[in-house]
């Protein structure tokens, strides 16, 4: 029994070691330098972050929001590995493919972040949206995860993001797997959170042995698998959103909750569903002449609206609300306030409207033009509508930078109107209830994750 006991540690050992090696072959390279914040900036709040001991200290100081120590060089797939020790009244976090722009609610810092959560909930290594959509992953159903993490001591995250997925785990522990494709490249930073005004400031999270495998090599070669089922946000609810009160407008998969927008059935033409998208298809250009509009079966008031969309070089579609598909049963698109899907680089419309401007992407078609700092991704890439209606206050949004604002049922809304194409519709924006419609307009345009929040 005690020469078995003796080759069972033995050979313990030699996997044991094995391992180490095969991680000592892997092509780390180090993110902190350990000697000053080389290589890094400091954005978002006037936290205090130093150097000692070969390591990063994050402090915490009153009246500021959250702080982001970040990497100046931008990463897209890689491995990470860092050891931390936090405050056990403190919250922080990593930044994995985040972002600053003066676009996106004047600098605001944005992206996943790797949770780090001292307090009874234990959520550490789940993944939050920071400053976009809330929670996507928090741990409420892993236990090992929760347990893993280690008060006021040291402890120890593997996050890999690759491709449109980022796992992580904690001590060792699988901790999240989540499959996203909001956001493929960005910046990695070190968060210290805003405390409040009552707080006591100086209170710290430490860093050490930052290392990463990033995409100068095939990243995906060193991946680890997980036994964490992954979760999945094309065309589904996030954590968040489900709190939040938002519901799902299309399913993915079905025509289920649409139909033409001057037929009592789904079009059988001129739509397709494909990889989780609803496209509609391209008809030279001619609008509402193939498939045809389609619209909601059901009718919202106050609503918080969200819809990404994809377009192809010289594309021309719409999101319409507070629609009555029985004002018009002529020809042409069915008749409503329309947030304007354009390529405004190579479509004639984005020269032409009642105010030079007012159909390019995202404006009030025909009525108010948005924003011309507005944030847009390129033709092949996803953009992100949002559309506010509460009130009668509307707003547009383009992902993530309001474009423009209006008040409808006003004189000066009426005037607009009075002076445009559809001064011909009485009382046309009035409705208090209509449908939704995503347009044909003869352009092949993508649609996913529509998603909607009604309000009343």
């Amino acid at each position: 029994m005690k020469n078995f006991l003796t080759l069972s540690a033995l050979g313990l050992l030699l996997l044991t070691g094995c391992s180490q090696e095969k991680k000592d072959d892997e092509p780390w390279q180090p993110l902190f330098n350990g000697k000053d914040l080389s290589g890094w900036t400091q954005k978002g709040g006037k936290a205090n972050y130093s150097v000692k001991d070969g390591m990063i200290v994050g402090t915490t100081v009153n009246h500021t929001p959250n702080s982001f120590l970040t990497t100046n060089k931008m990463y897209k797939d890689f491995i990470l590995e860092v050891d931390y020790k936090v405050d056990s009244t403190m919250n922080s976090g990593i930044q994995i493919r985040s972002n600053s722009t003066p676009q996106y609610q004047n600098g605001r810092v944005h992206g996943y972040q790797v949770e780090i959560d001292p307090s009874k909930r234990a959520w550490s290594a789940g993944i939050y949206d920071e400053g976009r959509r809330g929670w996507l992953v928090p741990l409420t159903d892993n236990t090992k995860a929760q347990e893993a993490f280690k008060q006021n001591d040291w402890n120890h995250y593997r996050i890999e993001a690759i491709g449109d997925t980022i796992k992580t785990w904690i001590n060792g522990v699988p901790a999240a797997n989540l499959v996203d494709d909001k956001t493929h490249e960005g910046f990695i930073a070190l968060q210290v959170h805003e405390i409040g005004d009552k707080d006591a400031p100086g209170k710290q999270i430490i860093w050490k042995n930052v290392n990463i495998i990033s995409d100068s090599v095939n990243v995906a070669k060193f991946s680890t698998k997980t036994p964490i089922k992954p979760v999945i946000t094309q065309n589904e609810l996030t954590y968040q959103e489900k709190k939040d009160g938002w519901q799902m407008l299309w399913d993915g998969k079905t025509t289920n909750g649409w139909r033409g927008a001057k037929l009592d059935h789904f079009p059988e033409k001129g739509w397709v569903i494909k990889d989780g998208n609803l496209i509609v298809l391209a008809a030279d250009g001619k609008e509402a002449a193939d498939g045809g509009d389609i619209v909601t079966l059901q009718q919202y008031g106050d609503f918080e609206l969200k819809v990404d969309f994809k377009i192809t070089y010289g594309a021309n579609s719409g999101i319409k609300y507070y629609v009555d598909p029985d004002l018009n049963k002529g020809k042409g698109s069915a008749i409503g306030l329309e947030y304007q899907i354009l390529d405004d680089d190579h479509h004639p419309d984005a020269k032409l409207g009642n105010h030079e401007g007012s159909r390019t992407v995202a404006s009030l078609y025909d009525l108010i033009k948005a924003d011309p700092a507005k944030p847009i991704h390129p033709i092949g890439e996803w953009n992100t509508a949002y559309i506010v209606a509460k009130n009668n206050h509307i707003e547009h949004w383009l992902n993530g930078m309001k474009v423009l604002e209006y008040d409808r049922k006003t004189d000066d809304f009426k005037k607009l109107v009075s002076e445009s194409k559809y001064k011909i519709w009485p009382d046309f924006g009035q409705l208090e209830r209509g449908n939704i419609l995503l347009q044909d307009h003869g352009n092949k345009v993508f649609f996913k994750n529509v998603k909607i929040k009604p309000l009343n």
